[in-house]
């Protein structure tokens, strides 16, 4: 019998690791294939010609993020099905990193679930006001109303505390389930590291200005120094970033021996500081779960109601369980997730999803 065919979206290297990781759990069953994130829909021309004129090469549609992706997928041997326009599929199952960006077409014909990827950007006053007067969260310029489309038949989210904070945004409670995000569920795992230095102030930036956000870096710089307080100070810059931009910064203003890093795992780097300053990072979870003082834009004590359940790193086993039994399912979203058993889908490490016609 030949396998159901599953179409994985993806796009920041952490999110095409997740989404790789629920693929290898469905392999028996599905025939995976991936493609960047991408829009379909009224809105398509426009969209092209964003991409062509390099107006979205800072995002993870296009550019350097996108390279990054087809990279990965070469090197480990998966199929790229850029924009489902490669291989003529017909899916049964759509696996989302985001609503933010929606191929329509294939979401409204397809079983869909979405998985978040790591922590959204903040509700300000733009994104708040995007939600109120129009139907596009795209115009937010970020991932602050990912879930106002409420367009996805499921959302698997990383806490209760990001349940609530979803059902906000726009989706409906019916939809969520609580099932942790793979690479954050099983943060103290990174404590054993090979990660040559010790005892260091920890500064993981963002991408803010790539991101059309206003930043003064030097400030910022200055007062990571003023934390750090004489003692040993690194940075890790975020992989979006114009580097050699934000390398020159950190050497003009930070004090002489500041280590900087533009690659490595920021996790165990991490796990090997003394104390975390983050901007608006998602690794700042990885700090809060190790118990080290971190340092962030967002409110750190709702970042501590919203930090990713730490489930011994059966996310994404929960999340293929979900889909496996979500496929097979006759009924809507909500109604598989009604009729699923929740206590043992908290507990069992690999949780065999009923697809019981409800």
């Amino acid at each position: 019998m030949s396998r159901k065919k599953a179409l994985f979206l993806i796009g920041s290297p952490n999110q095409t690791t997740q989404m790789h990781q629920i693929a290898q759990l469905l392999d028996d069953e599905f025939e995976p294939y991936f493609s960047q994130l991408y829009y379909d829909g009224w809105q398509r021309p426009f969209y092209k010609f964003l991409v062509w004129t390099g107006g979205l090469d800072k995002t993870i549609v296009t550019g350097k993020i996108k390279a990054k992706a087809d990279k990965y997928l070469a090197e480990h041997g998966l199929a790229n099905d850029f924009e489902a326009r490669v291989f003529g599929n017909h899916y049964d199952l759509i696996v989302c990193c985001s609503d933010v960006i929606v191929p329509w077409p294939l979401i409204k014909q397809t079983k869909t679930v979405f998985v978040q990827e790591g922590m959204t950007d903040p509700l300000n006053l733009w994104a708040r006001l995007v939600k109120r007067l129009t139907r596009y969260p795209i115009l937010a310029i970020g991932t602050a109303l990912n879930g106002m489309n409420n367009c996805c038949d499921i959302y698997c989210v990383a806490s209760e505390g990001y349940q609530k904070h979803f059902e906000r945004v726009g989706v409906d409670a019916g939809k969520l389930v609580v099932t942790g995000i793979p690479n954050f569920d099983n943060i103290e795992q990174v404590r054993h590291n090979d990660f040559p230095h010790h005892g260091y102030v920890l500064v993981a930036t963002s991408d803010l200005r790539e991101t059309f956000t206003p930043e003064n870096r030097p400030k910022f710089i200055r007062e990571c120094a003023r934390i750090a307080a004489g003692r040993p100070l690194a940075f890790k810059l975020h992989p979006n970033e114009e580097l050699p931009r934000a390398t020159d910064e950190i050497k003009e203003h930070a004090p002489p021996g500041t280590l900087i890093f533009t690659e490595g795992n920021t996790d165990h780097m991490i796990a090997n500081c003394v104390e975390l300053i983050t901007q608006y990072s998602t690794v700042v979870y990885v700090g809060l779960a190790l118990g080290k003082p971190v340092h962030s834009y967002f409110d750190v004590d709702d970042l501590r109601r919203k930090l990713p359940w730490q489930n011994g790193g059966t996310s994404a086993r929960r999340i293929a369980a979900i889909c496996r039994g979500f496929s097979r399912f006759e009924g809507s979203g909500p109604a598989f997730l009604r009729q699923l058993d929740a206590e043992a889908f908290a507990t069992v490490a690999v949780p065999e999803a009923s697809s019981v016609a409800g």
